[in-house]
């Protein structure tokens, strides 16, 4: 198979359109999503195109309550980015300001204290600004992330928690319905594990 029928096979997964039973976007893998649905497929004996269907859109509810997992985590991982970069230009900013306060007391010290003043700048500047920071809380970090993600005027995790919520009740929903379907005709099918 050539290179662009292998790229416009990798597609055949892809769905799009207000009737889709799922969306992967461009940085999402198909492959990995056909593998997931072929993986919650085999979990069940659909007997008829409506308990396909259901198993179908239970597999695409399951994709999308993974990808809300991955949002969320995203949104922390951002969070802490900025955290350490607001740590590391406020010890930046310390040592600018060590440095500054050192040079005015140098200027108006005596040469005994000049000498005393010049190690102590040149062991500054020799230092890993990294090195001296205080080291952080994980917990703390944690809460000071989600306080400013709570914060944001788009409340990104107010409405992550509606899409996931929603999502799990359609999610419980179908399964109820796969159970009601399996046990209307005990005699005609296998059992679920």
């Amino acid at each position: 198979m050539t290179e662009e029928g292998k790229r416009r096979s990798r597609q055949n997964a892809v769905r799009h359109g207000l009737t889709a039973e799922t969306v992967i976007v461009a940085l999402e893998d198909a492959d990995d999503y056909a593998a997931f649905e072929m993986a919650v497929t085999a979990n069940y004996d659909a007997q008829s195109a409506v308990e396909r269907e259901l198993v179908l859109r239970l597999a695409s509810l399951l994709w999308r309550l993974r990808r809300a997992t991955a949002i969320e985590s995203g949104l922390f991982k951002i969070q802490a980015r900025h955290l350490r970069q607001f740590r590391q230009r406020r010890q930046a900013q310390q040592a600018r300001q060590k440095i500054i306060d050192s040079m005015y007391r140098d200027a108006v010290a005596t040469e005994e204290t000049m000498r005393e003043n010049e190690d102590e700048i040149t062991g500054s500047l020799d230092a890993d600004p990294r090195s001296t920071a205080e080291p952080a809380d994980q917990s703390d970090d944690l809460t000071r992330s989600f306080v400013r993600l709570s914060n944001l005027p788009t409340y990104p995790l107010d409405r992550l928690s509606r899409y996931e919520a929603t999502l799990w009740r359609q999610a419980c929903q179908i399964l109820l319905t796969l159970r009601c379907l399996n046990q209307r005709k005990p005699w005609e099918r296998p059992r679920l594990r």
